[in-house]
């Protein structure tokens, strides 16, 4: 009797249709991964802008650096520099900013010591302008933010220095750590801010200083200038700092 051959069955074996059932299945979370993601679409489009521009330089078969005029390119470069910094440094290395700064402390300063105030208002520079600070006990009563009597020929002073300049101006008020509690002033923000505004109010009315020149800030006890432990730091910390502002293009 013949034996029969046995046929093999047509078409793919039987593990390839589980193995393309598998990487389908990975192909499509892939997917899914990727159809949840962000992409970063300002990356992506400079990442495409830099190989566009690539691909031009290669396309014109030129080089990026001109190299015939490196050494002129150099040369403007170097002297561009020095001119911007010829421009914005003076003859003693400060910039413009500092000069005018410093000027204006030095008429300040000036007008304290003509004026007999030197002994009472204390002038300094900081990089926003000059800052003219005025103690508590010049100015107002404890827990006040009525301008004293007497307050009033040191404040006139300081009116006529302020008319004859063209800065604006940022009126402060600062305390001390301890904590005030009354209906009118039921924190130290609320004295603060008053004082401050006291203070320009009488600039604007007396000395007629253009009101539009002030900002008027509160600060409570949160800018002390020495540690609030001792009577003595408490009123240094209790203050109305004047700022003179740097001269901007716009006040010019």
């Amino acid at each position: 009797m013949k034996r029969r051959e046995k046929k093999s069955p047509k078409g793919s074996p039987a593990w390839m249709t589980t193995y393309s059932d598998m990487v389908t299945l990975i192909l499509v979370f892939f997917v899914l991964l990727f159809s949840m993601s962000q992409i970063d679409v300002a990356r992506f489009e400079a990442l495409v802008e830099s190989f566009r521009n690539r691909n031009i330089i290669f396309d014109n078969n030129s080089s990026a650096i001109d190299f015939e005029n490196t050494t002129e390119s150099a040369t403007t470069r170097e002297q561009t520099t020095d001119l911007e910094k010829d421009n914005f440094l003076g003859s003693e290395g400060l910039t413009q900013n500092q000069k005018s700064l410093e000027q204006l402390l030095s008429e300040v300063e000036g007008f304290l010591e003509e004026n007999q105030l030197q002994d009472v208002i204390t002038a300094n520079r900081t990089d926003q302008g000059v800052v003219l600070i005025l103690q508590e006990r010049l100015l107002f009563d404890t827990s006040k933010a009525i301008i004293k009597s007497e307050a009033r020929p040191f404040l006139d002073k300081v009116a006529l220095l302020l008319s004859n300049i063209p800065n604006n101006i940022r009126v402060e008020g600062h305390t001390d750590n301890r904590q005030i509690s009354t209906v009118q002033y039921p924190s130290n923000w609320e004295l603060s801010g008053a004082r401050a505004s006291s203070a320009i109010r009488y600039l604007v009315d007396t000395g007629k200083v253009d009101q539009e020149r002030f900002v008027s800030i509160g600060y409570g006890e949160t800018r002390p200038i020495v540690p609030n432990d001792s009577p003595e730091n408490w009123q240094k910390n209790r203050r109305v700092e004047i700022v003179i502002l740097e001269v901007t293009e716009d006040q010019n």
